[in-house]
């Protein structure tokens, strides 16, 4: 083979290899571009939260993938997020499932597109329970939350007194951002208080000589005594005759709140010395003791007409309604003996298994 033969093998078998290097490049790239227009380039298996605290770069974000157990290709998804130009990530909270683009991820991130989270509202809460549900799901502490709730000059700004505010958060579900402030959230709450409430309860309530505070007051009280949803607009009734005989209301949820715990009261509870205390205050008390629901509102508004003005708990999980207060008697000596009863199942199935235990 003379020399020039040589130089052409040696020019076919460079062209060649240039060609299979062209033909694999274009491969690779071919791969990647359809990568990245793909719209499962990136694949959750199940629904997965990703909560950036602070503004997030390209490496940060890759760690908290594969630390969430998000199999990724580090140098594709790199060179991805590099040409689409996403390089840093906002603080957020952001939700991911199914299949997504490279684009339609890192965009979401990098916009902060977040995805609210779902907060519920229980009635008959305290502020310091809600404080734990919200900031729970938001970035701010029960601390913070609690801050706000107590703000003088934000009531101010919304026209209420203290106890009027934490009374209209009304008990529902909220979509909230992470990002959002304790003002954001309540004024939010408060917000979707006024479109619930419609015009015709604060008719009803101007018609029945009372503020709306005033009936978000005693429907607290409602909203505390209620176990069962068909016995409010009866407990209402009966506060409401209470109120128009001059009556105490003597309602021990508000021994309850002057105490601040739930449970079983003594004797010398009803004897505190508290505004709250409706065994020795007239009237209704300065302000509301819990958040009532909707259904609560509506039965104070238009409570049950009877003649009531007596009730003690029973077996059921609701009330016995008396008329008089001998009645009452009679019906409360049940539910102590009941009681007495409980009780005494209760120790004798305790030493049963203390003596199982021994043995």
């Amino acid at each position: 083979m003379n020399l020039q033969q040589k130089i052409a093998l040696t020019k076919s078998e460079l062209v060649s290899t240039i060609l299979v290097f062209v033909v694999i490049l274009f491969l690779v790239m071919s791969s990647r571009l359809s990568r990245l227009t793909s719209d499962s380039s990136l694949i959750f298996q199940e629904q997965t939260e990703m909560v950036l605290t602070d503004q997030t770069d390209l490496e940060e974000l890759i760690l908290l993938l594969n630390n969430g157990g998000i199999d990724v290709d580090k140098e594709e998804f790199r060179w991805a997020a590099k040409i689409l130009g996403w390089r840093t990530f906002l603080r957020g909270r952001y939700v991911f499932e199914g299949d997504y683009s490279y684009n339609g991820m890192l965009s979401k991130m990098a916009r902060g597109i977040q995805d609210p989270a779902s907060i519920v509202i229980l009635p008959g809460s305290t502020p310091e329970r809600v404080a734990e549900t919200v900031s729970d799901k938001l970035h701010f502490d029960t601390e913070d939350f609690l801050s706000m709730l107590q703000d003088s000059v934000f009531r101010a700004e919304q026209g209420l007194k203290e106890g009027q505010l934490f009374a209209r958060m009304l008990p529902e579900t909220y979509l909230a951002y992470w990002t959002n402030s304790p003002k954001d959230f309540i004024t939010k709450v408060l917000r979707e208080f006024d479109r619930a409430i419609p015009e015709s309860f604060h008719s009803r309530a101007e018609s029945m000589g009372y503020s709306m505070d005033e009936i978000l007051t005693l429907a607290s009280i409602v909203e505390w005594e209620a176990k069962l949803e068909e016995e409010k607009a009866m407990i209402s009734g009966l506060y409401w005759n209470r109120l128009n005989r001059g009556m105490r209301l003597q309602a021990d949820p508000t021994i309850n709140f002057a105490l601040g715990e739930r449970r079983r009261l003594l004797f010398e509870d009803y004897q505190i010395d508290h505004p709250y205390n409706t065994y020795l205050k007239r009237g209704l008390p300065p302000g509301p003791i819990t958040n009532p629901s909707y259904s609560t509102i509506e039965a104070t508004l238009f409570p049950e007409d009877h003649n009531y003005l007596y009730m003690v708990a029973n077996p059921e999980g609701g009330h016995t309604f008396t008329r008089t207060f001998q009645e009452h008697q009679a019906e409360s000596e049940k539910w102590r003996i009941w009681l007495r009863e409980q009780y005494r199942i209760k120790r004798q199935r305790e030493a049963q298994e203390a003596e199982q235990a021994a043995s």
